[in-house]
């Protein structure tokens, strides 16, 4: 049957700030309390998913949630109407107003966990909402994003929902930003790998400097719930030297599409080692396409982020590369996707460079942007059908003029108690909600 990669796209909020809030994750601590341009950072995404759209890959768009969260802060102590709330936090507590206030959930790649329906038991699509419990701003994301998938694929025909695992770090789940799939095309049964970076159950080696985000035990489960075909999962290590280095994520070293694998080889503590596993369970030929330290040092590729790229498929099953700009500017990260492309043995055609500067100073690549669901013709008429979440050109002007109408130019740690940001914030999401008819999704607007 045929079947489509879609990838779906986390509009950026209208909060877009720099926070400074996710431990290990080297962008986002060296732009800390800077100011931020909310408004060029949602375009910016905006564009991305258009170039995407016009080169023929199906695009889809997921709203973002409501900040600042007041109902977590009320949770926390802070009493009285939503102005006054807003203003007792930023007095008192500035950094839990910032982590109440983080537009983080733009970076749907850690949404949630997607399994194919060629992949499961059942023959549906299965999703699991990430549970995010290693980062307070983060943490508090799962209940709408399970609300907002559940509305998208309501259809229970093709999609299976699974509530988040329970909210600890001995079931740590980051999502699909720790999980990769290959396949001989996307409509085949394919091989799902999870990468974990710690594990209750055993002992393996650990970073020294930041903490690892996903537990093995997370993956092992996920893998149950989607009731993935017998042997059509494997689950491999993260490098701990990798977590240090900045890599708080499987895909800020790794991206994967059908059969490549395009990686730094200090993603993994034994590379020799984890391709050959790969190999193993897929019984297919494996393109691995991979950097060594003298290609590209560790530091160079966490700083460019030029594996969380996009590898994508187009007409006539070409691949490209969708880079951020900052690989543009390195000489290491050019000259190796040059050479990438230049060789004729892999099935990588060319390489595209895009400005997501806002989105990279926070620390989120093309690649955190998205998250991609494979959907056969039924189950992509489906989604159109309930929702309007799918880019076309219309849909995109009118996402463009909503972003111009509501978002602030400008917006620094401290205007985040503002009152009026939280109206106008919420005005905003009022609307969007009706532009993608995905109905009522937040709090403020049911009575």
């Amino acid at each position: 049957m045929n079947a489509y990669e879609v990838n779906f796209d986390g509009l950026v909020g209208p909060t877009h700030n720099y926070g400074g809030l996710a431990v290990g994750n080297i962008a986002s601590a060296e732009s800390a309390l800077t100011v931020s341009n909310p408004r060029e950072a949602a375009l910016q995404g905006l564009e991305k998913m258009k170039r995407l759209s016009d080169l023929g890959i199906r695009q889809g768009v997921l709203p973002p949630q409501d900040r600042p969260a007041v109902s977590m802060l009320r949770k926390l102590g802070f009493a009285g109407e939503d102005a006054a709330v807003l203003r007792y936090a930023a007095t008192v507590a500035p950094g839990l107003l910032r982590a109440c206030s983080s537009a983080s959930s733009m970076w749907v790649a850690n949404a949630a966990t997607v399994s194919p329906s060629a992949d499961t038991e059942d023959g549906k699509v299965h999703l699991t909402a990430a549970n995010l419990p290693s980062q307070l701003h983060r943490s508090i994301e799962a209940s709408v994003t399970s609300a907002v998938l559940k509305r998208v694929f309501s259809d229970e025909r093709y999609f299976v929902h699974h509530d988040p695992l329970p909210p600890n770090l001995y079931f740590g789940d980051e999502g699909a930003a720790n999980h990769m799939r290959f396949c001989p095309n996307h409509g085949e049964t394919g091989v799902e790998v999870f990468v974990f970076g710690r594990a209750a159950s055993r002992d393996i080696p650990k970073p020294l400097r930041f903490p690892a985000r996903q537990s093995l035990e997370a993956s092992e489960a996920i893998a149950r719930l989607h009731r993935i075909k017998r042997g059509k999962e494997l689950f491999v290590q993260q490098n701990p030297a990798a977590i240090d280095a900045g890599a708080f994520h499987n895909d800020v070293l790794a991206v994967t599409n059908c059969n490549v694998l395009f990686y730094h080889h200090a993603a993994y503590p034994e590379w020799e080692e984890a391709e050959a596993e790969i190999t193993k369970a897929c019984g297919w030929p494996i393109h691995f396409i991979r950097a060594g330290e003298g290609d590209i040092t560790l530091a160079e590729a966490v700083r460019t982020y030029l594996f969380n790229s996009q590898l994508l498929t187009l007409r006539g099953n070409e691949m490209m590369i969708l880079a951020p700009a900052e690989c543009q500017e390195s000489d290491p990260a050019r000259t190796f996707l040059e050479r990438v492309v230049q060789d004729a043995a892999n099935p990588v055609a060319h390489v595209e460079y895009v400005n997501l500067r806002q989105s990279m100073k926070n620390g989120g690549g093309p690649a955190c942007l998205r998250l991609r669901v494979v959907l056969t013709e039924p189950e992509l008429e489906a989604v159109q059908k309930n929702s309007r979440v799918i880019l076309d050109g219309r849909l995109y002007n009118e996402l463009k003029a909503w972003i111009e109408k509501y978002y602030r130019e400008r917006l620094s740690p401290t205007d985040l108690g503002d009152p009026a940001l939280l109206r106008e914030g919420r005005a905003a999401l009022d609307e969007l909600t009706t532009i993608l008819a995905l109905g009522p999704l937040y709090d403020f607007q049911r009575p």
